[in-house]
């Protein structure tokens, strides 16, 4: 296989493990990080130590333009093409609502909104001259109707995503796919580092399957979208979430 996946927010979580299902299927890997560089070099170097792939790792705040540029343009340059787009780096600044700045909510949307339109606009329309390629976004079900006062801005930047979705499938018809994944709770290290056991378990009760899920999870999913077996799927919100409630 020569195909090309840059992921964005590579280095820990759900992103991580997205790198190691594109790796095992014989992608090679765009690797951007921001804060995450020892994380990213050295999923880098595990990868390319494991599998018959070539991988290069990326530092750009998503969220600033020039940063976006260059690193689209690095991985042309290295590649030649990239086929699978998932744009996957986010951040939650959890507060009391009553405590919430709009610093908070600008930081939130610059990085999980905005970021995830720059790098969709410079990647995805360098696809769409090329006639071939597939954006999957990460979303999540705090963008449907999971609510909670303490990450509105983050529930609010989820809810963008999925409407840049929707946006950017019109817009790259018909030559981009353009789909998201919406997870709901996942059981990576930032998501339940500091929740106490009542509150993980009253959460879990909500859950149809009664648990969170796991990382790899939502890559198989990614993973699946990305493949020519979603070859019809198009302008998709797929949920991932156990049944949530």
């Amino acid at each position: 296989m020569d195909k090309t996946v840059l992921i964005t927010g590579a280095g820990k979580g759900i992103g991580a493990t997205i790198a190691k299902e594109f790796a095992s299927k014989g992608y090679n890997l765009i690797l951007n990080y921001c804060t995450s560089e020892e994380e990213t070099k050295k999923l880098k170097e595990e990868l390319t130590k494991e599998y018959p792939i070539q991988a290069i790792s990326i530092k750009a705040d998503i969220s600033i333009e020039e940063e976006v540029k260059h690193m689209v343009s690095v991985a042309f340059q290295t590649f030649g093409h990239i086929d699978i787009l998932v744009n996957n780096a986010g951040i939650a600044i959890d507060t009391l609502y009553e405590n919430k700045t709009v610093e908070n909510f600008r930081k939130t949307l610059d990085v999980n909104l905005i970021g995830t339109f720059l790098v969709s606009k410079y990647v995805g329309n360098i696809m769409y001259e090329n006639q071939n390629g597939t954006i999957i976004n990460i979303a999540s079900t705090n963008g449907i109707d999971e609510y909670f006062p303490m990450c509105l801005d983050y529930d609010a930047s989820k809810a963008g995503v999925i409407s840049l979705t929707h946006n950017l499938a019109l817009q790259y018809a018909p030559y981009i796919r353009v789909n998201a994944v919406a997870p709901g709770w996942v059981a990576t290290e930032n998501e339940i580092k500091e929740l106490d056991q009542d509150y993980i378990a009253s959460e879990q009760d909500k859950i149809y399957l009664r648990r969170f899920g796991e990382p790899k999870e939502i890559a198989k999913v990614v993973s699946f979208l990305a493949s020519d077996d979603a070859s019809f799927v198009n302008n998709a919100i797929i949920r991932v979430d156990g049944g949530q409630r």
